[in-house]
């Protein structure tokens, strides 16, 4: 089969979160499997685009409403992700640094998904498969369906994977002059709530939806942001599967940003040497468990209760462990956990930003990783640190429930808790820091951890009998 991967984030080209490295990951293991998956996604102006050749494939000309324009279409010229890579470029639209966070975010998604099917429409030989990822690409379902000069791409099926369901990408009905002429007898495809949503849109549309995780599907009938109602309407034609994890790229016997490589059988020494450089460059205290949270500092992380669980743990509990942070989000999460830098006894850190390096290096040294999530599609943060012999910490949501046993439960490997709350993740703590004087209970759950299969084999096997059913 042929499949189009269209995405607003890839990994390594540009990613801000778990949809980027999903989109990098998922096309190279169907290719490996025979079958042709390609990526497209904008030429955001990263460092991935400079340091790599380009052949430029399609130039054409469309229209955002009122608004002209031209665009290009480049491809990677060796295929070196594994798969077929092509980028949109759009000059005043899609030439920034980052990925989100612009006042024209719904001009810039808008004008990406035209030129794709603009582009689309210029082929000979069609994709079996449209799959498109979350709301950034939302209206290609309806467009391919309903909009007069795409009738030739109406035969596609279309695939919508929601990684998070929270964003929805809405637009008020002023700017529905933006896409192009469609049946205006199917507004009611666009709508919901008296405003066009292209989460919503995309679900009503698209032949077959999948969501990152069962659990997180079963949680989006009652927890969806406003979906609830059209979730359980089209329940018959929704469908969960597990993310995967490039067993590839994080494996801790060749990870290339490890200064220390290590395997099951030296594990511990391995795990040790990574625990110490982070004690050295954090100020840390080797002989106490290190405690470690990776990720966005926001609300549906749970970063926001870190400051008080840190300080509670350490007044409660007392100073028996290190707790250190990586990432970025709200001011205000990032200047609670700066203030607790001055009050740390060689047993507290924090680095405020995005370092891929590091984090990898904490996926190799930290005893156990924090997951508090509020909200967890799917979570691969877990699925990494057990491939590295790390305790998960996580609350029983979305994927972290799908992948991760409590340690109290029958083989199993992790601590587990039901709410994102400072009580229940402060006891987490507390369960964390008697666990790890138990070294040969240690020993025994991290073998058992680095043994699990998270790779995307599996997941990609779904994938594949989904795309089959809809092109028999």
């Amino acid at each position: 089969m042929d499949i189009l991967h269209v995405s607003a984030e890839c990994y390594p080209v540009a990613k801000a979160g778990g949809l980027g490295d999903v989109v990098g990951a998922l096309p190279k293991y169907m290719n490996e499997l025979g079958h042709t998956a390609r990526v497209v996604m904008p030429m955001y102006r990263t460092k991935f685009l400079y340091a790599n050749d380009w052949d430029v494939v399609h130039k054409g000309h469309t229209n955002m409403g009122n608004w002209w324009f031209e665009f290009t279409i480049i491809k990677e010229k060796s295929d070196k992700l594994g798969f077929e890579l092509y980028l949109v470029d759009v000059n005043g639209l899609l030439d920034r640094e980052k990925v989100y966070g612009y006042n024209d975010d719904t001009e810039r998604f808008t004008a990406f998904q035209i030129c794709v099917l603009d582009w689309l429409n210029a082929w000979a030989q069609k994709p079996d498969i449209l799959h498109v990822h979350d709301h950034h690409t939302g209206l290609i379902p309806f467009m391919v369906r309903h909009c007069l000069k795409y009738r030739s791409l109406a035969g596609i099926k279309t695939v919508l994977t929601i990684h998070n369901a929270q964003y929805q990408g809405w637009m008020p009905w002023s700017r529905s002059i933006l896409i192009p002429q469609w049946d205006m007898w199917k507004w009611g495809m666009l709508d919901w709530n008296n405003t066009i949503n292209p989460l919503a849109s995309a679900i009503k549309c698209a032949d077959i939806v999948t969501t990152v995780s069962p659990s997180y599907l079963a949680e989006l009938r009652y927890m969806s942001n406003g979906l609830e109602a059209l979730f359980e309407y089209e329940k018959g034609k929704c469908i969960g599967i597990l993310n995967g994890i490039d067993d590839k790229v994080w494996d801790p016997r060749e990870d290339t940003y490890l200064q220390h490589h290590y395997s099951i059988a030296d594990l511990e020494a391995g795990k040790a040497k990574n625990k110490m450089l982070l004690c050295d460059q954090f100020s840390l205290d080797f002989d106490k468990p290190l405690i470690g949270f990776i990720g966005r500092l926001v609300g549906e992380k749970g970063a926001d209760l870190l400051p008080q669980v840190i300080g509670d743990s350490f007044y409660y509990i007392g100073r028996r462990m290190n707790f250190l942070v990586l990432g970025s989000g709200f001011p205000e999460v990032e200047a609670g956990l700066n203030a607790l830098k001055p009050l740390s006894q060689y047993d507290y850190n924090v680095f405020i930003g995005y370092n891929e390096g590091l984090s990898h290096t904490m996926y190799a040294g930290l005893d156990f990783l924090l997951m508090p999530s509020r909200v967890e599609p799917c979570g691969l943060n877990q699925m990494y640190s057990m491939r590295y012999g790390t305790i998960p910490m996580v609350r029983r949501t979305g994927g972290l429930r799908d992948t991760v046993i409590d340690i109290g439960d029958v083989n199993g490997y992790g601590i587990c808790y039901n709410h994102a709350s400072v009580q229940d993740i402060t006891h987490a703590v507390w369960r964390a820091a008697e666990l790890y004087h138990d070294k040969e209970k240690m020993h025994r759950i991290r073998q058992h951890m680095m043994k699990l299969d998270f790779s995307w084999e599996t997941s990609v096997k779904h994938y594949i009998d989904v795309y089959a059913a809809l092109v028999i």
